[in-house]
């Protein structure tokens, strides 16, 4: 098997639940269902996590990929 590009992790992450760590120390957790070139995601049924634990839910989100720290399998 050959070395996995970024772009290969993102689009296996596509339609499955994710974590992505944001600047400023906060959380998202979503299903990913879009991503573009410049990292900009689109999560549903997305929740803040502060602590691990749902903060609060939000729905349908984008979020800036220059504000992307880390993503991670939920």
């Amino acid at each position: 098997m050959g070395e996995k590009r970024p772009f290969d992790i993102l689009n296996s992450s596509l339609n499955n639940t994710i974590v992505v760590g944001l600047k400023g120390g906060r959380e998202m957790r979503g299903l990913m269902v879009s991503y573009d070139v410049h990292m900009n995601l689109v999560l549903e049924k997305a929740e803040q996590l502060e602590n691990g634990e749902v903060k609060r839910s939000i729905g349908t989100v984008l979020l800036r990929g220059d504000s992307v720290v880390y993503i991670s399998p939920s």
